[in-house]
């Protein structure tokens, strides 16, 4: 009499895989995901470490840099940095926002795929190619601009001249950098609002709402802290951005708001970029220095985002 043989273990599904095979899958993608995640922690903290060892001698009481402190020399190019990225978040966001609406709500359908196409490859453009145009394009645009601004509201602090003869100031950068985040802020708003729940847009309408009143109160509040998140990250590159800003802005290391004159305070990336080539000795620690401070302002950027959008959920 022969023995009957024991059929093979099934999932629970029914689908023919044994459990030890799944859990043995499971494992190995917990274990590859908490793997990728510690890399990220191990690679930040070495460069964590790297600027704060390399930065050490530029931070002793002792240093001099070009006469003066670390404090004076790096304080003008933060301010700078900041005033930059924040006149390119003031632009570009309400513009991407309007893009992002336009084509999630507003567009017809084939206009939609192609300017959603069109907003992906501005993206993909190297900066480079941005700063040439703004030096070569934008700067001389806005020549009769500054001329118009310093005739008409030169009693406004920001516009107080005398207006740059070549058009390359701290705002004509901060305009470039707005064009730079505003295809990142706009894919990533667009998506945002295509995500709105259609229950909610058609029970909007069906209570009388005006398209605009529909997106007021249903698509804008399902998308805000989205939208934050996507504004912090168009900021994160503002911050950054190197060869455009190097390319735009004539600098003076300086610290004012005047936003069109010749007398502009630059960027650390910037002035990372064109000084660490001819560098030696304190003064490349100087300029690590100065990309501690960068690497400080990014995080705290960053860490402002994650509780913004936190914050936004726990209301919503």
């Amino acid at each position: 009499m022969s023995t009957p043989t024991r059929a093979p273990e099934r999932g629970p599904g029914g689908g023919g895989i044994a459990t030890g095979t799944k859990r043995r899958g499971d494992g190995l993608f917990r274990g590859t995901a908490t793997g990728a995640g510690v890399l990220i922690l191990l690679v930040l903290a070495a460069v964590a470490v790297f600027l704060v060892y390399e930065a050490l001698p530029a931070l002793s009481p002792d240093a001099e840099v070009d006469g003066g402190s670390l404090t004076a020399y790096v304080g003008p190019l933060l301010f700078g940095t900041v005033l930059a990225a924040v006149i390119a978040l003031v632009v570009a966001t309400p513009v991407s926002v309007g893009i992002g609406l336009f084509i999630s709500h507003f567009a017809p359908r084939r206009a939609a795929q192609g300017l959603g196409y069109l907003v992906d490859l501005l993206a993909a453009v190297p900066s480079i190619v941005y700063g040439i145009w703004g030096i070569v394009v934008l700067s001389q645009w806005m020549v009769p601009v500054y001329a118009w601004l310093t005739d008409n509201l030169g009693f406004i602090p920001l516009f107080a001249g005398p207006a740059s003869a070549s058009g390359r100031t701290i705002l004509t950068a901060g305009l470039v950098l707005a064009v730079m985040i505003l295809p990142i802020i706009t894919a990533l708003a667009r998506d945002i609002f295509l995500q709105t729940p259609r229950l909610h847009e058609e029970a909007a309408l069906a209570l009388g709402a005006t398209r605009w009143e529909m997106i007021k109160y249903s698509v804008i509040p399902y998308g805000r802290s989205g939208v934050v998140s996507a504004a912090m990250l168009g900021l994160g590159r503002a911050l950054g951005e190197t060869m455009a800003v190097a390319l735009v802005l004539s600098v003076s290391n300086v610290v004012t708001f005047n936003l069109i004159s010749s007398t502009n305070p630059s960027t650390i990336a910037a002035n990372i970029a064109l000084n660490f080539p001819e560098a030696t000795g304190i003064d490349t620690n100087v300029l690590i220095a100065s990309g501690l401070a960068l690497f400080v302002i990014t995080f705290l950027v960053n860490f402002a985002a994650r509780w913004i959008v936190a914050r936004s959920g726990a209301k919503a």
